[in-house]
């Protein structure tokens, strides 16, 4: 496969930065015969389902099941390489699109929405509402997987390039059970933060949207309204989303599963020039490992814990998307990873036909 060469162009304070990004060749992303087969069994039983909570349920199950056979089954290469257009993801066969976290109620929604939009500068990208549940997905630029038409080098700053993640914030009406109380520290310890590298962040607004301030010595940590922790280090990174910290009983067992679905180490991202150096930017933990399907999008880094973990249900999903063998092959698929978070599978073009119809 060949590399590509993409300009990026950051606003800074007026003045416009431009940055060449090689996206490295890596080994693309996997999909298991057993886990699609087991997918298409499991499709039907759901669609009979009318609860919301009973569909997870039956996901959860499924994803467990499909996993098992998954680790002894044959491992085969996506026909299809690449995801989008983007020449960042060029080589990629799969991506990490962001996050989906829960809120328990209407206040608490818009709560993290103020939160991220006040605290972090995030910018509602789209929105959707069906029946009784209520999304919201927040980033720092388009989603799509293209160049949007509006994007010109080198004028254009890099929040108007595509490719951006999103955190999807979900409300369902239906589930009556509190996930968080504000103001009490994260209800789980599977996810140790969110982090977004920004040019700035304002800790009294995320002290004024609910947020739990933990600390905020050359950085900040912060448990948001919903009961996600996040990590805001000021920086500049292409996509302000960096990467998913998740505590892990055993890294190797937790590498071993996300390189079966087609993760591989890569180089820890920075958004300092210090590069882990000091306390603007701290290094990542001994013996952690980070991994992600591709350079271009963000990661995740396992970090060793002797704490027991228990994970935190404001968090549903690492969500993927990626280029399956037969069409839409194991769309909506959940699996979960060791340490309890889910990692959810999109298609591409699903992906894409979502995105435009929600902005």
């Amino acid at each position: 496969m060949k590399s590509y060469l993409a300009l990026f162009c950051l606003s800074l304070g007026g003045s416009q930065i431009a940055q060449g990004f090689v996206a490295p060749q890596n080994s693309g992303f996997r999909v298991s015969t057993t886990i699609k087969n087991s997918f298409d069994v499991f499709s039907e039983e759901l669609a009979n389902e009318e609860s919301s909570s009973a569909r997870r349920s039956l996901i959860h199950s499924a994803a467990a099941a499909s996993f098992s056979l998954a680790l002894g089954g044959a491992i085969v290469p996506a026909v299809n390489a690449d995801v989008g257009t983007l020449p960042e993801f060029g080589d990629s066969e799969a991506i990490i699109q962001g996050l989906t976290v829960n809120v328990s109620d209407k206040s608490q929604l818009d709560g993290m929405v103020e939160f991220l939009v006040k605290g972090f500068d995030f910018q509602i990208l789209r929105q959707r509402i069906r029946d009784t549940v209520e999304e919201i997905w927040l980033g720092y630029g388009p989603e799509q997987l293209s160049i949007p038409g509006d994007f010109e080098i080198p004028v254009s700053s890099f929040a108007k390039y595509g490719g951006h993640m999103s955190l999807k914030l979900v409300l369902d009406s239906r589930v009556m059970k509190p996930l968080y109380k504000g103001g009490d520290d994260a209800p789980g310890n599977n996810i140790d933060f969110l982090q977004v590298g920004v040019p700035g962040y304002r800790i009294s607004q995320m002290v004024a949207s609910g947020g739990k301030i933990l600390d905020a010595y050359g950085l900040v940590n912060v448990v948001s309204p919903s009961g996600f922790p996040m990590r805001g280090i000021v920086g500049i990174t292409p996509d302000p989303i960096m990467l998913v910290a998740v505590n892990c009983k055993d890294v190797k067992e937790s590498k071993a599963f996300y390189e079966k679905l087609g993760f591989v180490e890569q180089e820890y991202p920075y958004s300092r020039p210090s590069k882990g150096t000091t306390i603007f930017e701290p290094a990542p933990p001994a013996k952690s490992v980070y991994m992600a399907p591709s350079a271009g999008c963000m990661g995740v880094l396992l970090q060793p814990t002797k704490k027991r973990i228990t994970p935190n249900p404001a968090v549903e999903s690492l969500n993927i998307v990626y280029n399956p063998t037969n069409g839409n092959d194991g769309d909506g698929l959940l699996l979960t990873d060791p340490s309890g978070l889910g990692i959810r599978f999109m298609s591409a073009s699903t992906f894409t036909e979502e995105e435009k119809k929600t902005r």
